[in-house]
Formats: C-alpha cells, structure tokens, sequence
C-alpha cells in the first residue's frame, strides 16, 4: 500500500439495521414453515418449469431470497455519492442529470461520418463516439494492401491528420466531448485529435472526451494489437502521464470490458478481468511516478450490458464497491474522485440476431434499462440491424430514440438505485464480489495480467465460457428468441446500408497528395526523434508522435517506425 494516509471512510447512519440473530433465526424457521405449509402443496399440484435455476455466469439461483440471504449488505449497502459507491457514485444521480447519450457511429470516409455525426447531434446525442475501421484498428494505411475490402467498412478510415480534420469539421470541440474507440495506435489517433483542435484555435489543455487505450483487453480478447504487451503497455502510461500533465477534461482510458465479454465471457468474468486491467494501469501510472490522485479520477471503464437483468445491475454495483475499496485500500488514493468508478455502458452487439432482427429493439430496451438502473455515466444503444450491417440512419434513431423514452417517459431517473435493499440484488451483488476477488486471486498468484496473458489464462477461461453456452444453445437448453426457440420463415426486411470500395479509393488518392506535398525534411526528423525517444525506458512518446502527425506522418508510417523498436507481436496458439 502507498505510503499516504487513507482518509476515513465516511459513516454510513441511517441505513437500514441488520437482522439480529434472533430474528434471522425466526426468519429462517418461518421460511421453513412457509416451504412445508405453502410451497410442498403447490408444487405438487403444479411443478416449476426446471429443476436447475442459474444466470448467465451459470452462479445457482434459489427460489426466494430473505433477509438470511443478504446479512452481510446492510453494513456494506451504504448511500449515493458515500463510500464505496455501491449505490452510485453521485448523490442526486439522474434526479439531478441523466447519462450521456453516446452512439457508437463511423463508416466510409470521413465526409460520411461526419455527416453522421451532424445528424445524430440534431437529434439529440449529447457526446460523438467515433467507431474506426479495421485498418484504422490495426495501424495500416487506406493503401496499404491488406486494407483491401475493408476500408470505411466497419468504422471510419482515418491514416492522417488531414483525415482526422475531415472527420470534425465543424464540431465545435471545446462544447462537445468525443469518445475514440482505438487500442493499439491510440496515442497516434490522439495525437491526431489534438493537433487538429489546435489547428482550430481549440487548446489541448480544453478538449474533453476519451480514448478507449486499454491494449490489455486486446491481447485477452479483441487481438487488434501491434507490437508486444510489455512496450504496448508503456505507450498506454505515456499517455496516462501526458493527459495529466497537459489534458486536464480528457480520460486517457477507457478500461473495457466490452469486448470481453463480446468475446463469450461471463459477467463474473468480464467484471474480474476489467478491473484486474485496471488495477494494472494504477500500478503502472504509479512506478512511472505519479502521484495517484492525480490520473486516478480520470481512468473510466466500459461495459456491456447483456440480457440477464439482475446479474448486469449487480455487476456494476459490485464493480463501482471493489473499485473503490481497491484504491482506497491497496493504492492509496486519498480523494473521493479517485474511488470513484465512472462507466459507459453498451448494449449487447453479440446478442442481437439476425433472424427477427426487429426483436433486437426489444433485447436493447431491456439492456439499456440494466445500464441505467446499474448507474451508467453514459450509454450507446445498438441498433436493430447490428447482427446484419452498420446502421442506418433510421436504425440509428430508433436506438437513439430507445434511451429518451427511458429517460422521459419512464420514470426510472425519479429514484437513486430503485434495487438497493433488494434481498435478491444485495446478495447477487455481494456474490459478483466474491467470485471476482477469486479470480484476483488467481490472477495476483501468477504474476499480474501481462503475466496471465503470455501464458494464455484468460484466453482459456474466455474459450470455455464461451463454448460452454453455445452448447446449450444449440442442445436448446438456453432458449434464444428467433434463433432456436419461436422461429420464423420470413425474409428480412432490413434497410441496406452498403459501403463500396469508393471509400478505399478516395482515401489512397489523398494519401499519395499528401505524401507528395509533405515537407520530406520535417517528416523525416520527427519519426527519426520518435525511435529515438521510443527506444528509451523513461521518455514519454507523445510528444514526437504528435510532432510526427503534424510533419503530416501517416498513420501506417508511425506505427511501421514503433515496431522497428519494439518489434510486432504474434500470440501464442491456445487451445
């Protein structure tokens, strides 16, 4: 633990009372009474549907849950904006503002995106969310020739700062503030972000927004990485130390779960490896020599919202109590923003089906309502054709459309933590807990989680999940609406949305202006500085990045000089 004195926990007077022996005792004979008198008769005469009742990370379900269940909660439970956040992390919550409506948006050029943008700004988004192509992902080029077929086709493509001034043209960057969901090259795509503002007179030192930057969620389950985990990891904190230093609205991480539990896992798991990721960052952020409470209060997280109610909204509610003791308790932080947890949430893309793609509205409502009642600081909303294409703009609108109702119609911003108390929801919120420090176990005893992905622990713990239920699904043990359960022969009826090769052409006949144009002089000296700096253990790598993007570097040519230093990365095979 850090050598600052942790501040005392705030009281919690008020709350409601645990249950005296006795009367858990009286309660449990009750209960008792209550199965032989009531229950044994009904069953007989009408049998429940299973024998078996268990959640989506497979955690036994009982059939009621009393007071007997949730001992334990009512010292733990706590209240809104108090310590350990169980209930969320501000004291009004959406009584006093309601979450960020972020969608998740980009495809072809950036002209197409940015029209998006625009549009979706009219209709009420309150913060853009840029989705990148697959080149983009991987730190290739438009021309380069493995981005064939797939420039502009899942995302925006951005190779340059000139790009990246086309993706934002007239957004007023000082009003809005910008999510950027890019991993291994994030701190290019940054660097890019940052000098296009400042080439519209908008300081850095005013830029709001997020980049997602968890490259440790890469390697455990998107696999876009570039160069190893141990390099990787420290352009990661070069970032963390230069937002600090000089970008004081901007989260230089976004740790993700989302994409790890796209990739099969369990809530339990997703919830353990996130913050397991994250913990890593702290402690890196910190043997680089920063003072904690100085970038804790800026790392965010992202996670999924799936289609079991409960098991999502004790998910966050474990996450936000464990994220706060953990930094109070191990890391040392002394401020309340450092405890706190702060998360964007998204619906569940790998739930959405292509067969009655219509019903996805109906799987989205329900996820985005988990979000909310879990807490969220933001929320996208997947459109019903997810399963199919990128949205179209009346896809778009109705996912949009979807969070303002819950939002104004509902009634469920009236209410802070409308489950808190909960016999159910206390206990599945103190099991999430239990089961995710069992994974922290696990991961601390073999060496950390760089540690854990060379030797491919959570890759394996994913694949087992992850082959665990689709066994159920298709032995129709796990019923899927549309899939293997109240099917259809109809055809689809889903608006096109179609992205032709015009983007990758577009994009290959701007690179070659801009490479012919470029000061070859200037070009030349900033990546040269970049490898220099790069091949050192102390200095930070942004500022040559960002002088390389403005001497008009593409994003290819950055990313092509890192790896001349620290070489690319191939993943071990795992079976």
């Amino acid at each position: 633990m850090a050598g600052s004195k942790a501040a005392p926990v705030p009281s919690h007077s008020g709350e409601r009372k645990e249950p005296s022996p006795e009367g858990l005792q009286h309660l449990t004979e009750r209960q008792r009474s209550w199965e032989e008198e009531t229950l044994r008769p009904a069953l007989k005469k009408s049998p429940e549907r299973s024998d078996r009742w268990e959640n989506l990370s497979w955690v036994p379900i009982e059939r009621l849950y009393t007071p007997v269940n949730s001992k334990r909660s009512a010292q733990r439970l706590g209240f809104p904006g108090q310590y350990p956040y169980t209930r969320g992390v501000h004291s009004t919550m959406y009584k006093g503002r309601v979450w960020s409506m972020r969608m998740f948006a980009g495809f072809g050029t950036p002209e197409d995106t940015n029209r998006r943008f625009h549009y979706l700004l009219k209709h009420g988004e309150s913060g853009l969310s840029i989705a990148f192509d697959d080149p983009t992902l991987y730190g290739l080029d438009a021309d380069h020739r493995e981005s064939a077929g797939e420039v502009g086709k899942c995302g925006v493509n951005v190779s340059s700062v000139d790009d990246m001034g086309r993706l934002l043209k007239g957004i007023p960057l000082e009003q809005v503030t910008t999510s950027m969901t890019i991993n291994a090259p994030a701190s290019i795509i940054w660097a890019m972000y940052i000098a296009t503002a400042e080439a519209h007179g908008t300081p850095m030192s005013k830029l709001g927004g997020t980049t997602q930057n968890d490259i440790l969620k890469e390697y455990i389950a998107q696999k876009e990485f570039l160069f190893p985990p141990r390099p990787a990891l420290r352009l990661v904190t070069d970032t963390v130390e230069f937002a600090t230093q000089h970008l004081p609205r901007w989260n230089p991480i976004s740790v993700s779960g989302y994409h790890i539990r796209e990739a099969g896992s369990t809530a339990v798991q997703e919830l353990a490896f996130t913050l397991a990721d994250g913990f890593t960052y702290v402690e890196q952020a910190k043997l680089r020599g920063l003072d904690v409470d100085e970038f804790a209060p800026r790392i965010s997280f992202f996670f999924n919202s799936h289609n079991d109610f409960f098991e999502e909204i004790a998910k966050f509610r474990a996450a936000r109590r464990i994220w706060a003791s953990r930094m109070r308790e191990r890391y040392g932080a002394r401020k309340e923003r450092s405890w706190w947890m702060r998360f964007h949430t998204q619906t569940a893309g790998c739930s959405c089906t292509a067969q009655q793609p219509e019903l996805n509205i109906v799987r989205t409502t329900v996820q985005a309502l988990a979000g909310v009642l879990g807490g969220t600081q933001s929320l996208h909303t997947n459109s019903y054709d997810e399963a199919l294409q990128l949205p179209t703009e009346d896809a778009v609108r109705i996912a949009l459309r979807t969070q303002q109702i819950l939002a104004e119609e509902t009634g469920v911003t009236d209410w802070i933590d409308p489950f808190g108390g909960s016999y159910y929801m206390e206990w599945l919120t103190d099991r999430m807990e239990e089961e995710a420090n069992h994974y922290f176990d696990q991961i601390d005893a073999m060496g950390g989680v760089v540690a854990g992905i060379e030797r491919g622990f959570f890759q394996r713990e994913i694949q087992e999940a992850s082959f665990r239920f689709q066994r159920q699904v298709e032995s129709g043990e796990r019923k899927i609406v549309g899939v293997n359960a109240y099917k259809v022969d109809e055809q689809l009826q889903v608006p096109p949305l179609r992205i032709t090769e015009e983007a990758r052409r577009a994009q290959t006949a701007r690179l070659q202006r801009l490479r012919r144009s470029r000061d070859a002089r200037r070009y030349e000296g900033a990546i040269d500085r970049l490898k220099k700096v790069a091949a050192t253990e102390s200095g930070n790598t942004m500022p040559p990045i960002l002088e390389a993007v403005k001497a008009k570097a593409t994003l290819g040519e950055i990313v092509l000089a890192l790896q001349e230093v620290y070489g690319p990365y191939r993943e071990r095979a795992m079976y």
